[in-house]
């Protein structure tokens, strides 16, 4: 297999939030996403706007050794199908890279405080835009049973843990 590989710069990071790359639990969590302080303040200008933003950041705490090119079961439940690496949402894919689409709570100078940001504190921040809603998808979304099932509890709140 031939690899191509390309330089993304890192444009800020989490400060907060989550800690120990929990599978569940991420809902009602605020964090910050602090900009590289070399960022002119005007790349905000016009985002507290917007109720959401999307969010491009890398799972910096795993490895090129987590990378898993095979099909398996989601979380290693013989009750969900094996399905392939660009199935799972996790760190095992090759680019380690994740998209999450936090609330934004207000705007305080480069640092933007969000909510429901699903990467843990530290975690390189890669690129970030407002959320339009021209841009989600369109029509209706289809999926099978077992990602609902597998992340019934993924948006529940740290203290509805059983």
């Amino acid at each position: 297999m031939s690899k191509q590989f390309i330089n993304v710069p890192v444009i800020g990071k989490v400060v907060g939030g989550h800690a120990g790359r929990l599978d569940d639990y991420k809902g009602g969590v605020a964090s910050i996403i602090r900009l590289n302080p070399d960022f002119p303040q005007e790349t905000l200008q016009g985002i507290e706007e917007f109720s959401h933003l999307q969010v491009l950041w890398h799972f910096h705490e795993g490895s090129a050794d987590d990378v898993a090119l095979n099909a398996r079961s989601p979380r290693d439940n013989p009750a969900w199908p094996a399905t392939g690496t660009f199935v799972h949402h996790n760190h095992r894919r090759p680019a380690r890279i994740a998209i999450s689409h936090p609330r934004l709570l207000r705007v305080d100078g480069l640092d933007l405080h969000v909510e429901d940001l699903d990467a843990d504190d530290g975690t390189p921040i890669i690129d970030l835009v407002a959320c339009f809603r021209e841009f989600l998808p369109r029509g209706p979304v289809t999926q099978p049973a077992w990602p609902g099932e597998m992340l019934t509890n993924y948006w529940a709140d740290s203290k509805e843990r059983p």
